[in-house]
């Protein structure tokens, strides 16, 4: 069929029977430079239009994304509660900076986003098979105690010193996180509730602990002793606060990110949490893959309360994970990221800014460091909004295609 129609009223050469291209332009509709309406060269693409086109489009896309739209939004709002209650943005903005990026305050803001990266991964990797795993606190805090008492109660020799307190810590968290996949499993009863359920008495277990069989005698303090000097992680650079932790926990982040782009097992983690019912009869064991990605965050957790634990001050103090809210500030951040895993260590990093900032706002600028919670809690508030417009818009497009 060298010149008839085709089935869609194009002949072979792409034009209607009319002499028309599908889109009404005359078959010989040429700009006077040579160029056809549409950019292209008579010979192909004009390698500059198509180009800057790319880069346009590109850039549309990026600054309409959800995250983008999010934080935009976010500091708008804040910035006019800041002004409603006489507070100067201009002064602000800064000190927060300041207070994060400047005057020694670098080091403490890298520190922080060692264990909000790893207890982003824990919230992380379920959610991909669908999964909330929203009890990264007991994890965590059952993750480093069991580090200090391993590395207080077992002489070890430097290198297993640090390694096995770390994977003890590991298998902890990923046992507590497991306890929610049978409960999912066989019981049908969410893991967004077990697990939660289960982070609060495992906190209390943790902290009983380090008041009673662990507490170091004399203080008067709910804290361990400190722990042998086998068992510090190693700083780097002489850094006072940032360890080790930093290249492991970006090794392990690169890996999962890996694993999930081109790994089997990422790709059925992925059609899991897109549609476990078609995962399912695709031949993928959702159950398996659910306490999989249950035991993995769980394993994430612990083992940031273990890299918290031996590093500075190397001891277990009560309260200490959990006190700065890593978990929530993790899970603002996977949110943010509007499940594109390679983001989150981006929009980790940013909300680690906005929360080590905050003491430097506050001294320079009079603004509550409390401002930045707030911050955190707008753009989870308007990432909700974003998927539910999408969500809705998504099922009426269903819907008027399935009347049509």
């Amino acid at each position: 069929m060298s010149g008839g129609p085709t089935v869609d009223g194009h002949d072979a050469n792409g034009q209607h029977a009319n002499g028309q291209h599908a889109d009404g332009r005359d078959a010989n509709e040429h700009h006077t430079d040579g160029r056809e309406v549409d950019g292209r060269g008579v010979d192909g693409p004009v390698p500059g239009r198509r180009g800057a086109g790319a880069v346009v489009a590109l850039a549309g896309r990026i600054v309409l994304a959800p995250a983008v739209l999010a934080v935009a939004g976010a500091l708008v709002l804040t910035t006019l509660v800041m002004l409603a209650v006489g507070v100067d943005p201009a002064l602000a903005y800064p000190a927060l900076v300041r207070g994060a990026l400047y005057d020694g305050n670098l080091e403490y803001t890298i520190a922080a986003f060692v264990p909000t990266l790893g207890m982003a991964l824990a919230f992380a990797i379920p959610l991909r098979a669908g999964e909330f795993n929203l009890g990264g606190d007991g994890q965590m805090a059952l993750g480093g105690v069991v580090a200090a008492a391993l590395a207080l109660n077992v002489t070890l020799p430097a290198g297993l010193g640090v390694l096995l307190p770390l994977v003890a810590a590991a298998l902890t968290g990923a046992l507590v996180a497991g306890i929610s996949a049978p409960l999912r499993t066989r019981l049908g009863v969410p893991a967004i509730v077990t697990t939660l359920l289960v982070s609060t008495p495992a906190v209390a277990l943790a902290s009983y602990l380090v008041r009673f069989p662990l507490a170091e005698q004399g203080t008067g303090n709910a804290q361990t002793p400190t722990l042998p000097d086998a068992a510090h992680l190693p700083a780097l650079a002489g850094s006072e606060y940032v360890t080790l932790g930093l290249p492991l926990i970006a090794l392990l982040t690169a890996a999962w990110l890996l694993a999930d782009a081109r790994g089997v097992l990422g790709y059925e983690i992925r059609a899991t949490g897109s549609n476990r019912e078609f995962a399912r009869y695709g031949g993928v064991a959702v159950n398996r893959l659910a306490a999989v990605t249950l035991a993995g965050g769980g394993a994430f957790a612990g083992l940031v309360g273990a890299l918290i634990v031996l590093g500075p001050p190397y001891r277990f103090v009560d309260g200490a994970l959990t006190a700065p809210g890593y978990t929530f500030t993790a899970i603002a951040a996977v949110l943010l990221a509007t499940g594109r895993p390679v983001a989150v260590p981006f929009t980790v990093a940013l909300l680690t800014i906005l929360s080590a900032g905050g003491p430097g706002m506050e001294r320079d600028a009079g603004v509550p460091s409390q401002l930045t919670q707030i911050v955190q809690g707008l753009i989870i508030v308007i990432v909700a909004v974003f998927a539910t417009v999408r969500h809705v818009r998504r099922r009426r497009n269903a819907r008027t295609e399935a009347g049509a």
